[in-house]
């Protein structure tokens, strides 16, 4: 099992730049990729940024890092435009995997979410 608490989420204005927070807990030996969604008013989750390998990695305006000492995943948003708005969602996933004679499904551990705000 594996807690996901996301925080850092506010009110910016357009061109500013947030850093979101997602501190996580639990048994990650077998989480293979860890990342962001967002979902704005209206409109279906979509990906942001995720990280495989690796302690950060940049995606457009953003940065994906990922502190292993602190379980700490964050996302530093640069540049922002009314379009970041929205509720930002922390998540791990877990593929399928076998260990011994015992089989597991894939698992997606997402946080409850943290809203970021863009105005003009």
């Amino acid at each position: 099992q594996v807690t996901l608490v996301e925080s850092g989420g506010d009110v910016v204005q357009t061109g500013g730049s947030l850093k979101l927070s997602c501190r996580y807990s639990g048994s990650l030996s077998n989480i293979k990729e860890m990342g962001w969604y967002r979902q704005a008013p209206g409109k279906q989750r979509e990906l942001v940024a995720k990280i495989t390998d690796g302690d950060a990695t940049v995606q457009g305006r953003f940065t994906i890092s990922r502190d292993k000492t602190e379980k700490e995943l964050n996302l530093q948003m640069m540049n922002l435009k009314s379009d970041d708005t929205g509720t930002y969602y922390c998540y791990a996933r877990q593929p399928p995997y076998k260990d011994g004679p015992l089989s597991y499904d894939a698992v997606t551990y997402w946080g409850k979410g943290t809203l970021v705000t863009v105005s003009s």
